[in-house]
Order: structure tokens, then sequence, then C-alpha cells
């Protein structure tokens, strides 16, 4: 810990954040779920039980005078064997809205996945320091500033210790709209460049809402108990993201995704009845348009620049009922036309509005499934356009 400041230390505790839906408390200090401990309860998958903990849209929000700040952080981050080094999680800093620091932590546990034979191993290790110094001081006669952390997008992050150099006190509701979104590793973040840059972040921006991001990577499976997560979330306007992981799990067939989704609205509905609800099918994925899953990682491709996945389903099996994203998109809007006739605040949004035919070649999936930086921009550019500009799901005031 540097000596050159006079430190206010402050507990982290659910008063400090914002996005979370439980907060546990650990022997360090406490950690973020984006699932209740109910939901965690009820899954058996490690995979969700992993990425609920990656605080995607997950921040710290309090007021200060504070021009240098450290977060003690315990992260777990993953390691995949004949895969090229994650970087490390970014940690974004913004003084009343606007972003003025990155970071990165130091130490840590790491998780070692081997993904052509199965298994991991977990390599312990210790605390580590996220520090933001040089921050502007307020001009004569301002008063406080919201300072907000954005956790990183793609590391479980167990919060410690919060150091100022100035007092702080939690951040007031700032009275936006608050929009509730659940979806696939797209929505969590894949491959964007820090917190505040996956496609959701940046809508929730442009179109003036709070965000609480339930995007579960590779976990967006028509869970009854992420619907009762999203039910009992308070929120103003909702959008669920639905399809590309029923697909990649290969987890249902036809006949069983069409009465899942109702379902899954049901679910919400019970507690937003009349809230703005938003469907959104996958945008487009070249592999898997037509061919169904299983997705699987293409081993020929370990140890190169750029791992890649591919289908291994058969695109003849879809007319048995086998899903692909064309059957997955025309289930949904025939699901959603038939529901709003009695819903009127139940709208559609094809994902291929989102990225398309045309983005294909200027902006192709790197790996075969997941959006780089610049795609997470424009998705959320064109998210915000028509969920939020144009009034789809939140109205013009």
């Amino acid at each position: 810990m540097s000596a050159r400041h006079d430190w206010t230390t402050t507990p982290v505790t659910a008063a400090l954040l914002r996005g979370a839906l439980d907060v546990e408390p650990t022997e360090l200090g406490v950690l973020p779920h984006r699932l209740p401990a109910r939901a965690r309860a009820q899954n058996t998958d490690p995979q969700l039980a992993m990425v609920e903990t990656h605080p995607s849209g997950v921040r710290l929000a309090f007021r200060t005078r504070a021009t240098a700040v450290e977060l003690d952080v315990l992260r777990t981050r993953l390691v995949y064997v004949g895969v090229p080094p994650r970087p490390d999680g970014v940690y974004d800093l913004l003084v009343d809205g606007r972003l003025m620091a990155q970071a990165s932590a130091d130490g840590g546990h790491t998780i070692t996945v081997d993904m052509a034979a199965g298994g991991a191993e977990r390599t312990p290790g210790p605390p580590g320091t996220v520090r933001f110094t040089g921050l502007p001081e307020a001009a004569a006669g301002d008063g406080l500033r919201t300072v907000e952390i954005w956790l990183p997008y793609n590391e479980t992050t167990e919060l410690i210790e919060l150091r100022t150099d100035a007092p702080v006190e939690p951040a007031p509701d700032p009275g936006r709209p608050v929009w509730l979104h659940h979806g696939s590793s797209i929505s969590h973040g894949s491959d964007a460049a820090s917190p505040t840059a996956t496609w959701p972040a940046h809508a929730a921006a442009l179109g003036g809402v709070e965000l609480v991001n339930l995007g579960l990577g590779g976990s967006a499976a028509l869970d009854p108990f992420t619907a009762r997560a999203l039910r009992d979330t308070p929120a103003d306007v909702i959008s669920v993201k639905l399809g590309i992981n029923v697909v990649n799990l290969d987890a249902m067939r036809l006949r069983a995704f069409g009465p899942a989704v109702h379902g899954f609205l049901d679910t919400i509905r019970e507690g937003h009845p009349t809230a703005p609800l938003l469907v959104v099918s996958p945008i487009l994925c070249p592999i898997h348009e037509d061919t169904p899953g299983p997705t699987a990682l293409d081993l020929g491709t370990l140890g190169t620049e750029q791992v890649k996945f591919r289908a291994t389903g058969d695109p003849a099996e879809a007319a048995y009922g086998k899903l692909t994203l064309s059957v997955i998109r025309d289930e949904l809007a025939r699901i959603v036309a038939q529901r709003a006739e009695a819903d009127p605040h139940l709208h559609y949004l094809d994902g291929r509005d989102l990225y398309g035919p045309d983005d294909v070649a200027e902006l192709p999936l790197p790996d075969a499934l997941h959006p780089d930086a610049a795609t997470h921009r424009r998705i959320g550019e064109r998210f915000a356009k028509a969920a939020f500009d144009n009034g789809l799901i939140l109205p013009v005031t």
C-alpha cells in the first residue's frame, strides 16, 4: 500500500454495489452473485456456477472527492491449454458517467482448463490490488462526484476493501429506468474490450438506463430458476435474448423448445405483468444457421493464434425437430406474435438486425461463435436505437 496518501478505508458492502442480485459474505470480504441463492441451490451445472460469479455489469458506485482509489480483490481467472492467454480482466473507473481510467488486478487464483482432454486444475494465489491515481480534483465549490468501478466481466471477483484519499458514501439512486437483460455469452461480454464496452453496457449508456445484466455465458438455456430470478428482480424494462445456447448444448428439440419459451415468459410476467418485455432472437452465426448442435471446439485450431468452434449436428436432423438458429427465429417470432395479441407490451427483435449477413464480411466472428470488441459496440448501438431511441420497449419521454 502506498504511504503517499492519508487513506480512508471502507469495507465493501451491498450498499456500494449495483447490478448484483446477491452479495455473499466471504472470509476476506464479499462475493457478488448475478443469480440469487435460491437459483444457485437448484443449479448443478459447473459452467453456470462459474459464470454467474463473473460480475458482468456489476459495479461499485459511491460519492467522493477522492483523487486516488485502491480496491483489494481476490480474482479467479481462467487459462485454457492450447489457447493464447486471455488478457487480464479490466476494471473501468467512471467519474460522473465518464470513463476516466482503467486498471487490472494482480495475484488471484487460476483455473487451467484442458478442453481437449477434459478436466481443470485450480492453482491458488494471493489477493491483489487495483489502483487508480491522478483522478481530477473537483473544482472549488463543486460537490461530491459519483465514482463507479465496473468489475471485469470475465473473472470471478471477491471484493475485500476499498481505500480512498477522501471519505466515500454510497451513491444515491440515479433515478433512471432499470433495464434487466438476460442472454448468452454474447450478452455476458464474450470478447468485449472492457466491462463498460460489452454491448449491453454500451446500449445502457446510450439509452440512459441502469443495467442489470443476467447474460450468462453458455447458460441461457431457459432454466426455470433463471426465469424466477428475472421475475423477482425489480425492473422497468426487460429483454431476453434466447436461442444460441439451446443449440450449443443441443439441449432440446422443437417440441420442448416452444413450451419452454412460453413457460419462461409466463414466469417473468408473474412479476412484471405490464413491463415492456422484448424477446430477441440470436444474431447471425453462420455455423449454426442451418446446422444443429452441439457446438464443439475445433481441435485442429488448438495451438494456433485463433481457436474456433464448429457445429457437429447434421442439417438433415432439423426435419426431425433438432434446433438450428433459423428454426429458433421462426419459432420465437411465432410465439411472440401469438402472445402479443393479449400482451401489448411484448415485442420481438430479430437478432440479425443487430448483426446480420451484411456484417459478416466486415466483422466476422473470430472464433465462429463470439463477436469481437468492434462488433460489441455495433450491436450495442443498434440495440439502443431499436429498443430505446425508437421507444420499442421504453416509451420516449
